[in-house]
């Protein structure tokens, strides 16, 4: 398996290293529910270097090159079950906690909402959810990929995750970004809000031809903790957006917690989810 190569901050600091500490903190297997998210920067300092070097470069500029560099959708044509074994050459050095592939970590999740009855859409948006992750073997550094995500353009709220690490961050200094609703109507929606880049824009975007409605919001705002588990950015949002936050929560879980479950034999599930993922997606698709 290749090894993924991580980019350090400007200061110096790796960005694994707070990624490492983020994911040991979020995913530890034996830890209760009340464990996860543990943000005190005192207990993992890693965790808040992390957000410090991710705060400073999400800017409005950079994810707008991002989603025109990514959205194009030119990096070649794969079917689901390829992208997934592309994936899972990606030796994410970051997790301690677990042994697993990237391909058994996607299917510990799809089989956990398999297992309570879930339908199959949903079954096959636990197995694709962290796809996008191949942004990392296109040379992207882990602070743009991965991590808790919130809107771009706009005042920050002081719900996000280390929020006092945004007073580096360039688009302080515009006015036009940092009143409420920012460069946003009033109750636009969030698809025509911009959010800082990472694996959940991408997925949701090589995605959005295939996959219901309530998957493509579980796919694309499963990172935006500010919004479906604290209630930020209520100006934002639409009646759609309020109408597809249950389905967000109910899927938030299954990424969270599903560590701890027994590994998945990957020869007895193939055919299965080779089955449901031929049930939604054609061949091969664009990435």
């Amino acid at each position: 398996m290749a090894t993924v190569s991580v980019s350090a901050s400007p200061d110096g600091l790796a960005v694994e290293d707070g990624w490492s500490a983020f994911v040991a903190g979020r995913y530890h297997e034996g830890k209760s529910e009340e464990e996860f998210r543990n943000y005190d920067a005192a207990v993992v300092p890693s965790v808040a270097e992390f957000y410090k070097t991710n705060h400073e470069l999400q800017t409005l500029e950079f994810v707008l090159g991002k989603e025109k560099e990514y959205f194009a959708l030119t990096k070649g044509k794969k079917s689901i079950w390829e992208a997934a074994e592309f994936l899972n050459t990606l030796v994410d050095e970051s997790d301690p906690d677990t042994d697993l592939t990237q391909i058994e970590h996607l299917l510990q999740t799809s089989e956990a909402i398999r297992r309570d009855g879930h339908p199959r859409w949903m079954i096959l948006t636990g197995f694709i959810h962290d796809l996008g992750k191949v942004l990392c073997l296109y040379g992207e550094p882990q602070w743009a990929v991965v991590g808790d995500t919130f809107p771009v353009g706009c005042a920050y709220s002081d719900k996000v995750v280390f929020p006092e690490y945004f007073a580096a961050n360039p688009d302080l200094q515009v006015p036009e970004y940092q009143t409420e609703c920012g460069i946003y109507e009033a109750r636009c929606g969030l698809s025509k809000v911009h959010m800082s880049w990472g694996h959940d824009a991408y997925i949701s975007h090589v995605v959005k031809d295939y996959m219901p409605e309530e998957a493509l919001y579980m796919l694309r705002y499963h990172s935006f903790y500010a919004w479906h588990q604290e209630g930020a950015y209520e100006q934002l949002l639409s009646e759609h957006d309020e109408a597809m936050r249950p389905w967000v929560r109910k899927f938030n879980p299954y990424d969270l917690y599903s560590k701890g479950l027994a590994k998945p034999n990957l020869a007895e599930l193939k055919s299965f989810y080779e089955d449901l993922i031929a049930e939604f997606f054609p061949d091969k698709i664009d990435w």
